[in-house]
This record gives C-alpha cells, sequence and structure tokens, in this order.
C-alpha cells in the first residue's frame, strides 16, 4: 500500500502498523492518537468532524486520557476504525487530506503517556531459554527446569500502579539484601539491578467470571501488544523470593512502550510455535501459526557515551504461546478484563548474544559484559539508559514497536 504522507521507508510506523496511543500537546489535553511515520492522527480531531458518526464513536471516548473505552467498543470498531483510516492514507481525495492541519499532530511536538488504565498484570515465565539459564545458575543443568515447567506456563501477578510509560526516569530501589557470607540481612539500595526483555499482550475483551477461554480465543480478546521491560532487583528477589515469589525486587517498576500495536497489523508474521514435549493437557493444545516473528534488541546507554546493544533476540522463539498463557490463566474460572497485561516473561534465545537479561548476560555477575572500550557491566549502575525495541519485517511490510527507554536514577 502507498500513501499520500511522506514516510521514510525506515520509520517505525508504516501504513502497515497504525498503532494506538494516548498523547497531549500544550494545546490538547490527553487523547486517543494513531500514529503514522512522524506524524500523529488526533482521532478526537477527526470525529469532531463527524467523520465516524457511521461507527457509533462518540467523541468523548476518543477524548479520554486512556485507550480503555475506546477498546471496550470491542473488535468489528477497531477493525473498521482501522480500515477507514488506511483508506484515507492511501486515497487523496480523503478528509485526512483536507484537513491535515487540523487532524495531525508531530510526534516532535507531543507528550506520551501511559496508553491504558491497567487493572491487573500477570507476569509469565514462557521462554525456555530463559528458564533453563536461570535454572542451571542456581539448581544445576540437570535440574535446570522445575517438574511442572513444561506441563504449563508459569506466572506471578505483578503490580499494576508501578507501570510506567517509556520516558519515565526510575530510581534504584531499596530493600533487604543478604550479603553473601553473611547470615544476617542488611537494607542498602540494590547492587543488581536488571532489565528484562518482554514483550505484553493487551487484554481487549473482558470474560466473565467462572469461564475458561481456549488457546484459539486469543484472536477475540487480545486488542494488541507492547514493549515490556520489567525491572528487577536481583539481590532483593534472591533473599525474599522463598516461598511466595517476587515482591520488592520487581513491584518498584516497569516501563511499557506508549504505541500499542494491533494485533490485526501482526497477523502477517504469524509463525509456528515451539515443539511441545511433552503434550499439553488438552485445554492448553493449540493450532500453528500461535507465535509472533518479531525481532527484539536491547541497548544500554552509560552517562555521557553513546549506546552500545547488548542482546538481539527474536519472540517466535517462546515456547508457551499469547493464546496458552491466556487460557491456562482462566482454565480455573480467573476473568479478564480490558486493559489487563498478560507480559510474557523474559524473552531469550540460545545464544549467549541473545539473552534478554544481564542476569543471563553476564552469568550473575561472574561474567562481566562489556559495553565499549570504556565500560563493563555485571548489573546497571545509575546513569545509564536502557532501550527495548521490536520489530516485525516481511517482504515491504514493517511493524515495528518504537522503543521503551528508560534512565536509571540514584536511590532516593
Amino acid at each position: 500500500m502507498n500513501t499520500w504522507l511522506d514516510i521514510s521507508p525506515e520509520s517505525d510506523f508504516s501504513i502497515h502498523n497504525l498503532p494506538y496511543g494516548v498523547f497531549s500537546t500544550p494545546s490538547r489535553r490527553p487523547r486517543v492518537g494513531v500514529a503514522i511515520g512522524d506524524q500523529i492522527i488526533d482521532l478526537a480531531a477527526v470525529a469532531m468532524r463527524g467523520y465516524f458518526q457511521s461507527l457509533s464513536i462518540e467523541l468523548e471516548i476518543l477524548e479520554q486520557p486512556s485507550l480503555n473505552a475506546f477498546i471496550q467498543l470491542g473488535k468489528p470498531t477497531w477493525q473498521a476504525v482501522r480500515k477507514r483510516l488506511t483508506d484515507w492514507l492511501t486515497q487523496t481525495d480523503s478528509p485526512l487530506q483536507h484537513f491535515r492541519k487540523e487532524c495531525f499532530v508531530a510526534q516532535s511536538e507531543a507528550k506520551m503517556h501511559l496508553p491504558l488504565e491497567i487493572g491487573d498484570y500477570t507476569d509469565f515465565y514462557a521462554s525456555e531459554a530463559h528458564a533453563t539459564n536461570v535454572g542451571t545458575m542456581f539448581r544445576g543443568k540437570e535440574n535446570a527446569l522445575m517438574p511442572n515447567w513444561k506441563h504449563m506456563p508459569i506466572a506471578y501477578h505483578g503490580r499494576a500502579s508501578s507501570i510506567v510509560v517509556s520516558g519515565t526516569d526510575i530510581h534504584r530501589p531499596k530493600g533487604q539484601i543478604m550479603p553473601k557470607d553473611s547470615d544476617q540481612p542488611i537494607f542498602s539500595p540494590t547492587q543488581s539491578l536488571d532489565f528484562e526483555l518482554e514483550i505484553a499482550a493487551v487484554v481487549g475483551k473482558d470474560s466473565e467470571l467462572g469461564s475458561s477461554l481456549r488457546p484459539e480465543e486469543m484472536e477475540d480478546y487480545i486488542f494488541g501488544f507492547v514493549l515490556f521491560n520489567d525491572w528487577s532487583a536481583r539481590d532483593i528477589q534472591r533473599w525474599e523470593y522463598v516461598p511466595l515469589g517476587p515482591f520488592l525486587g520487581k513491584n518498584f517498576a516497569s516501563s511499557i512502550s506508549p504505541w500499542i500495536v494491533p494485533l490485526e497489523a501482526l497477523e502477517p508474521f504469524q509463525v509456528d510455535g515451539s515443539e511441545q514435549q511433552p503434550e499439553p493437557l488438552p485445554y492448553l493444545q493449540t493450532s500453528d501459526n500461535c507465535n509472533f516473528d518479531i525481532t527484539l534488541e536491547v541497548a544500554i546507554q552509560p552517562e555521557g557515551e553513546s549506546e552500545a546493544v547488548v542482546s538481539r533476540t527474536n519472540f517466535r522463539n517462546m515456547y508457551w504461546s499469547v493464546g496458552q498463557m491466556l487460557a491456562h490463566h482462566t482454565v480455573n474460572g480467573c476473568n479478564m478484563r480490558v486493559g489487563d497485561l498478560l507480559a510474557s516473561g523474559t524473552i531469550s534465545g540460545n545464544e549467549p548474544s541473545s539473552y534478554g537479561s544481564l542476569l543471563e548476560l553476564s552469568w550473575n555477575g561472574e561474567r562481566p559484559l562489556k559495553i565499549n572500550a570504556n565500560q563493563m557491566r555485571t548489573y546497571l549502575e545509575d546513569g545509564d539508559t536502557v532501550t527495548l525495541r521490536g520489530c516485525a519485517e516481511k517482504e515491504d511490510i514493517r511493524v515495528s514497536f518504537g522503543e521503551v527507554r528508560t534512565k536509571i536514577l540514584p536511590s532516593l
């Protein structure tokens, strides 16, 4: 498809993408927008001129500071809006062409906001390579995976209130740490601050309490995807996680990309999932094309220096698919709500260069990672900026997530 807009071939936001977000400017309060090239389409401005009237979308829904009300309208509405925007962007005689000044905002002039009101957030542990690496470090190669790992998608419930949008700096968290060669904990800022490269699915439809979903219903219940950085304080986590799992080592912050890439934009990139042995129980069995071919990378930029890419991997390598996560999450009757997030857990490949956390890249601090000629890292230092990026490409179709960029500030 060709558009009358001047869009660079390297743009994160091609005509094939059209992700949703929430933005504001000095003259426009937070509202719903769609990214195209280096511009944002102000959907409220479009609706104000009557061009969504036949879709029965009330103007106030597009003037909300979150996408929840728009998502609640349902999949037929999302699809209709996407088709209408695509048509208008490819037809020169269209409302968007006639009202460019009123309906478009330069991304450089806009402030991006957290795009959702997130009620609940669940973090899975769905990468076999990551789970194997972590298990090998702490239990040895023979016992790397726990007995339940290949029978169900393992997860824990995270903290939704501390999820922040890209560009929000975070302070180094504090907590109890058990020093090596000691039997008494201390209270200290973490010395093992880590990133986790993840993708999170955005729930787009409420399910009923007591009902269970099937893996194939993912296409009806997932609105889209964001990049997700699940920050981790490894030393705090190590001391607290037995017997109930992560708490202060995880809940201080998670960062997401401001643009939600619609599921429909990623359909050309669906691929077969990993071979699963033993065969999952019937409620988890799924068909082909259940994973997504999305290339991912992580870069670290020390204060005052250029960034260095430290990891490259792919979302297609996940052992458990998003549909299986959704099915397992609801098999006991747990209900989903619009705006909930299902995060993948750290995405790692089989090669050291494809590991999705510093815990793995430095092998728990035993193998310092070279950032540049002057800098080595086992874990993150104050002043470091971490950037996650993701992109799916196939022939002439490019769909990118943009980035999640976060700077680490000293502990308060």
